[in-house]
């Protein structure tokens, strides 16, 4: 693929690239955007480095996507309520999304993207791990493939923000509701066909998918188990190291990730905002 306004750099064979010559912190022009937008859809997660973003900056970025969704569950900023603030301090021990996981699929419409700007980061670990569910897919056997497209999976927040979810853990810097026994659940098909690609990828993850649609949680877990397996194969992956100022979005339709919880006695400081997507077919 040929870009005109920017370099792209990947990372490995299966998503990930860098992206220089851009400064997110200026409007993009029509070819500029164009050119980001096909290296997301071809790469999956694209990283950025040596962006200074106020938080006006970061939420007109991510409105050139689409709208920007207000966490349910985790209050944002203050004067920006788009914009999580995820913080840990030196003295917790829990991080903000420590598990494979897409972000929002407990929605009833998931989110298409999420943008994450580093303000402050480790000296030494801190990375974030990325898992392209392509990949997963395309490893299946024919004949559990033709299993899966016929099934859906309930997709709930009920576990990781119930009372023994690590993401309603209260932290000194972070505001997350710990939800009841009535948060909704919502159905999504197993096998997700991408609404710009037209590529299949699988569509669970460990955090909020909890059975499948007419199953019990008992006959459930050895298949899910079995796709998580698959879903965070190493070959499948790719690995980000952040510094202050670097940028990364990916794609919840087809991505996986997970933020390593390595650097106790550090702090760690970024900010994201997540795109609405559309409905799941």
């Amino acid at each position: 693929m040929t870009y005109t306004t920017i370099t792209v750099k990947p990372l490995s064979p299966h998503l990930g690239a860098e992206i220089e010559g851009i400064d997110l912190a200026k409007p993009l022009s029509a070819a500029q955007f164009d050119d980001i937008h096909a290296a997301f859809l071809k790469h999956h997660v694209i990283f950025f480095h040596n962006q200074q973003l106020t938080p006006e900056q970061h939420i007109a970025f991510g409105k050139r996507w689409g709208t920007l969704n207000i966490h349910p569950y985790v209050k944002g900023m203050a004067d920006h309520p788009e914009i999580l603030e995820i913080i840990k301090e030196p003295s917790e021990r829990i991080n903000f999304g420590g598990g494979w996981h897409s972000d929002m699929s407990f929605l009833e419409v998931p989110a298409l993207g999420s943008i994450l700007h580093a303000i402050e980061v480790p000296e030494v670990g801190g990375d974030t791990l990325f898992a392209s569910q392509y990949a997963a897919w395309e490893a299946l056997s024919p004949g559990l493939k033709q299993t899966l497209e016929k099934l859906r999976a309930i997709h709930s927040a009920a576990e990781e923000y119930g009372a023994q979810g690590a993401s309603s853990r209260k932290r000194a810097s972070m505001d997350s509701e710990v939800v009841g026994d009535d948060v909704p659940e919502y159905e999504h098909p197993v096998v997700r066909t991408h609404p710009e690609t037209g590529r299949k990828g699988l569509y669970v993850n460990p955090a909020f998918t909890l059975r499948f649609a007419g199953w019990t949680r008992k006959e459930s877990r050895p298949l899910l188990d079995y796709l998580f397996e698959v879903c965070r194969r190493e070959a499948f992956t790719c690995r980000f190291r952040w510094r202050p100022g670097s940028l990364a979005m990916w794609d919840n339709r087809c991505v996986w990730h997970f933020a390593l919880n390595d650097y106790h006695g550090q702090r760690r400081h970024m900010r994201r905002v997540t795109v609405n997507g559309d409905k799941v077919r």
